[in-house]
């Protein structure tokens, strides 16, 4: 999982400063790009035929299955017969890798599908998941116990195996092989230190759990949610990674049981099991457990319990309860992939039986759906054979892909969790985003962020008498080690009384952060949820420590806009005197506008040091001088009168603060630089920083 919400390593202030709508527009996107979209979505469907003495019937030929989904026929399109049985006894050489299984595999290579189908033609592919987050030790020793059973007298000559593994992170322990040697070594690599298994029991309330001296049981709800919403996602990942192969897979799923707390996992446990049947993968889960005497006082390791419950027979009700509850995710996720599911016994070899039987011989058949509705909605397979006396077995249906507006509640946001872990941008939705920072404490910066979008993206819909559209705001920033430190989550509703003049705008959302001084790497994404088109912008910050710097100075911004400021909210040097600044992301402005420029300088010199006299006259103990010039070219064009501050006018923060309002109506419209000159005449320092900026013609309809 690419980022967590139980890995935080420290609350980050994060703000909603005001929503604007901008008079300038951004500049207009190239035009003559053209992007080509294909679509196509293959249905795989396992179909095994036999006769009345249980033998596979061969030679069967397309026309003579019939394919209906929802009582409407299917074309088959692809046709093949896997015949496991037909592989010689005979050492299988070393296949390609896994590619890229799991975000840890190194040096990913493409596997086109041509390489794929002649790489694993009657190959029996089986990918064995360890989930060592949830097993305790002697669990993990049953597990590679078995496997090395099944490796050493059951494994076939057709067998392809793969190991991966769930601990702290999702990794591929070793690539499909048929190579003995290689899958007993990393089978014996996992030792008796690899379990991060936990006891989950009753949370919120101490009666019926241990007494151990401790004043209350912890509520660990909210973890289990976590820790089940990671291991449904590792086996999706695993899915999704195995989906360029076409022949049938197998996982045999080991761990000691699966908590899923109500609804809060269904979007995952939905997303895992379509992964894997669009993936064409079959998962088979084993409990670990084994066979469990389940003792009404408790077992004798552990304390007495609490309470009456172990004296009404509760106690009992409840540990029947909580082995259904962990059971009963790996029944769903084995029923609904095409699997089967092994509990409750000690003879943890049959699910390599299982798995052998089930994948020997079978027909795969492909078909595209009639039904082009992306409507998420369940979609029943039947397959017929014309041939009289035969039993016919296969996936009985599937889940159709959901577009943004069948999708539910958990889907979307889960959409939103995926887009801001992914490593590609959302492009669907132009997105631009500004940085600054400003000194609050002497290890402490304010980051104000503002996210800006086209108006002209932004689909309205009509209620009542206004405008409407939501923008979902989530974002996350990162350490210089790629641990995430904090998040953003944020929906924000725009009403309008025509939208006509938004499209000549743009939207800006802006929220801010409490850093302190290091390097970062911040990403955000934003989605319109009338279509659910998604943009994503990620960029690297860097706050320094300005303490080795001569003269300390704060970022520049640029703002064409006040508004008053929101009550509640958090400090924030951009807003004064009541009023707050809207810092111009695009730095575009129209003639008719006034540039208001705002930054900070800390520490001037001689501020700590109280006025001295010389000759009789008062020597002051700050002398900033700032001004503003404006250059096309080499040319400088224009000048600003010469600003002083000879206090601080923070001095909470020691900073003297400047604010500077230029009209631009006396500047030509087109390109410019703009020089700040900043000068501590005390201390003997200068910066001259500069920014660019764009002027338009005076356009009275978009000025507001």
């Amino acid at each position: 999982m690419s980022f967590s919400r139980h890995r935080l390593a420290s609350k980050i202030l994060a703000t909603l400063l005001g929503l604007a709508l901008l008079c300038s527009s951004l500049p207009a996107q190239q035009q003559g790009d053209y992007v080509f979209r294909v679509e196509s979505e293959l249905v795989l469907v396992n179909v095994t035929v036999k006769d009345r003495n249980g033998s596979f019937v061969r030679g069967l030929k397309p026309e003579e299955f019939t394919i209906l989904e929802d009582n409407k026929p299917q074309k088959v399109v692809s046709f093949d017969v896997e015949n496991i049985d037909a592989v010689a006894t005979q050492d299988v050489a070393q296949t390609k890798p896994l590619t890229g299984a799991a975000p840890q595999a190194e040096n990913p290579a493409a596997t086109s599908a041509a390489d794929s189908a002649n790489q694993f033609k009657d190959r029996r592919l089986i990918v064995l998941f360890f989930d060592l987050s949830a097993m305790e030790p002697d669990e993990i020793d049953r597990a590679i116990t078995s496997a090395e059973h099944y490796v050493d007298t059951q494994m076939a000559p057709a067998d392809l195996v793969s190991i991966v593994s769930l601990g702290s992170s999702l990794l591929v322990n070793q690539d499909f092989t048929s190579d003995h040697e290689l899958l007993k070594k990393q089978l014996q690599a996992f030792g008796e230190g690899t379990g991060q298994g936990y006891e989950e029991g009753t949370t919120g309330t101490t009666e019926g759990t241990p007494d151990t001296g401790q004043p209350f049981t912890a509520d660990d709800t909210e973890y289990n949610i976590f820790n089940t919403d990671r291991r449904l996602e590792a086996l999706r990942s695993v899915a999704e990674k195995l989906a360029h192969v076409q022949q049938k897979k197998s996982l045999i799923y080991f761990s000691s049981g699966m908590d899923r707390t109500g609804i809060e996992n269904q979007s995952e446990l939905r997303a895992a099991t379509n992964a894997a049947v669009r993936a064409n993968l079959a998962i088979y889960t084993m409990d670990l457990r084994g066979l469990q005497a389940l003792v009404a006082g408790g077992e004798a390791q552990n304390a007495s319990l609490r309470g009456t419950s172990a004296y009404s027979g509760q106690s009992m009700i409840n540990a029947l309860n909580s082995n259904f509850t962990t059971q009963e995710t790996l029944v769903t996720l084995a029923s609904d992939t095409g699997g089967r599911a092994f509990l409750d016994s000690n003879d943890f070899s049959q699910v390599f039986k299982g798995v052998q039987q089930d994948t020997s011989t079978y027909y795969l058949l492909g078909y595209h759906s009639t039904n082009p509705a992306r409507d998420g909605r369940y979609r029943r397979i039947v397959v017929k054979v014309n041939i009289p006396g035969v039993k016919v077995d296969y996936r009985r249906g599937y889940y159709a892909p959901a577009d943004y507006q069948h999708s539910t509640k958990e889907d979307k946001e889960l959409q939103l969790q995926e887009e801001l872990a992914s490593e590609l941008p959302a492009t669907d939705l132009p997105l631009y985003l500004g940085l600054a920072y400003f000194r609050m404490e002497t290890n402490k910066f304010f980051i104000p962020v503002s996210l800006v979008v086209p108006g002209s993206e932004i689909p309205f819909t009509r209620s009542s008498d206004r405008d409407k559209a939501t923008l979902d705001v989530i974002g996350a920033v990162f350490d210089s080690e790629q641990h995430p430190i904090s998040r953003i989550r944020d929906t924000v509703k725009l009403a309008v009384d025509t939208s006509s003049e938004v499209r000549k705008k743009n939207v800006q959302y802006d929220t801010g952060l409490s850093l302190p001084p290091g390097k970062y790497h911040l990403k955000f994404v934003v989605r319109e949820n009338q279509t659910g088109r998604m943009g994503s912008f990620e960029t690297d910050l860097n706050v320094p420590d300005l303490k080795s710097q001569p003269l300390k100075m704060s970022s520049i911004i640029l703002a064409s806009q006040l508004q008053p400021e929101k009550k509640g909210t958090t400090p924030n040097p951009l807003i004064r005197d009541g009023e707050e600044i809207v810092p111009n992301v695009t730095h575009v402005f129209s003639a008719n506008q006034h540039l208001r420029l705002y930054y900070e300088v800390y520490d001037p010199g001689r501020a700590n040091a109280p006025p001295a006299s010389e000759g009789g006259q008062a020597k002051p103990g700050i002398h900033l001088l700032t001004n503003v010039a404006f250059f096309r070219g080499k040319s400088k064009v224009f000048e600003s009168s010469v600003v002083e501050l000879t206090e601080l006018n923070a001095r909470d923060r020691k900073a003297g603060v400047f604010q500077l309002d230029l009209p631009l109506s006396p500047l030509k419209p087109g390109f410019y630089t703009c020089q700040v000159n900043v000068i501590d005449d005390a201390a003997g320092q200068f910066l001259f920083p500069r920014l660019a900026l764009l002027i338009r013609p005076d356009n009275s309809s978009s000025a507001q």
